[in-house]
């Protein structure tokens, strides 16, 4: 059985997250990734830890399975050569270099395209390629912070907050995936290539969605809100007897059925009560009264009666809560490798669940370099030219 994209090339050329995420997912569909690393390994995660298990980190493996690993010195003209030879079979490729690099390297789209005018060219940058921050150097949290990500998040005395993972980082990755894929059924029609312009700071102003649309719509300044939700209530984090959960009230018939199962029917008839919107401008006289009751019982019986009446609720799960999830276990969420250096290893699984090609765990995240002389003979090169590469460096 074959992944869905099986049969394609890419070629990559990114590190950190945003790059190798949407790498990791076309490999998980079945695409032949090769990742590309300076000698000795260039990728900045695997040196961001601890935790390491036997020197390889955590935060390398979280993004890096289903690819084989080549090392090339894009600074010498021999290894420019090489990736020139690899674009003219691959379908894909993709960078997260400063915007200008791939210009000075020689390995812009204008050159590439001429090589393999169906070569899909993904460059992702902190701002863009054009623009008046276009050379600006963009990590995840001077993204979150410019974009007005972190002015939303926490509350009112926290002060602004970033959100608990790079999230701008792995939102890029999603789309500059969705892009390709994109340009691959355009491929089809026109049978050439396109080059994609993904930057981070797009991508977290995307995100703001209804936010955003409330300041356009209203010219309001969005207040950090924390757990709570700007449109609608109850949606928020409630204390238990014995700890915390989180109430979804998504629309007025959940909300009466919420009223009676805390034996407080009459909420629902109140005025200030009786529909989203008063929910809204009243929840500073709702929540009390809603928290007084949450108070009174244990998660899992609150967690168990809204179940029962169809109302959205959840426990609040730490990590170690979440790997023994049995939705997560029988959905395959949580998957075991092993690893040649690293040994057995954990990883969290693909969420694509696809009938026909479903995604499989081939390939370990590999170690710098430990299929290079693999792909070079693969690419025609004998053995003597692989060992005179190794010598001048630039493998």
């Amino acid at each position: 059985m074959t992944g869905a994209l099986q049969g394609l090339k890419v070629l990559d050329l990114s590190r950190v997250l945003a790059g190798p995420y949407c790498s990791m997912i076309l490999g998980d569909l079945g695409a032949e990734v090769i990742k590309v690393e300076a000698p000795g390994g260039s990728d900045e995660t695997r040196k961001w830890g601890p935790p390491f298990k036997n020197g390889v980190s955590a935060y390398y493996i979280c993004a890096n399975r289903n690819k084989r690993s080549m090392t090339v010195n894009l600074k010498s003209l021999e290894g420019k050569e090489l990736i020139k030879k690899l674009v003219s079979e691959s379908d894909i490729i993709l960078n997260n270099f400063k915007t200008g690099t791939m210009e000075r390297l020689g390995l812009d789209y204008s050159t590439l395209k001429k090589l393999n005018p169906r070569i899909i060219y993904c460059s992702i940058t902190g701002f863009g390629e054009n623009g008046p921050y276009k050379d600006f150097p963009g990590y995840d949290f001077i993204i979150q912070a410019m974009s007005g990500l972190m002015s939303i998040t926490g509350d009112a005395s926290s002060g602004p907050q970033k959100v608990g993972i790079a999230i701008t980082d792995i939102l890029t990755g999603l789309y500059a995936c969705i892009g390709i894929q994109a340009a691959l059924l355009e491929r089809q029609i026109s049978g050439e290539g396109q080059k994609l312009d993904i930057s981070l700071y797009d991508t977290a102003v995307s995100s703001l969605v209804n936010i955003a649309s409330n300041y356009l719509m209203s010219g309001a300044i969005p207040e950090r809100l924390g757990n709570h939700h700007a449109n609608i209530v109850p949606y928020q984090t409630f204390e238990t007897l014995d700890g915390e959960m989180v109430i979804a009230v998504g629309n007025d018939q959940q909300f009466a059925r919420l009223c009676t199962i805390i034996n407080q029917s009459s909420l629902a008839k109140d005025c200030r009560f009786q529909t989203n919107p008063d929910r809204v401008q009243h929840r500073q006289d709702l929540i009390p009264i809603l928290q007084q009751e949450f108070s009174k019982k244990n998660t899992a019986y609150w967690q168990s009666k809204c179940q029962e009446n169809s109302i959205p609720c959840g426990p609040i799960q730490n990590l170690a809560q979440l790997v023994n999830d049995p939705q997560l276990k029988e959905r395959n969420m949580f998957v075991s490798t092993s690893h040649p250096t690293a040994g057995d290893i954990n990883m969290i699984g693909s969420p694509l669940h696809l009938s026909r090609t479903p995604i499989n765990y081939n390939t370990h995240p590999p170690d710098p370099g430990e299929h290079t002389e693999q792909i070079l003979k693969e690419l025609g090169y004998q053995e003597t030219e692989v060992h005179a590469m190794k010598a001048n460096k630039t493998i």
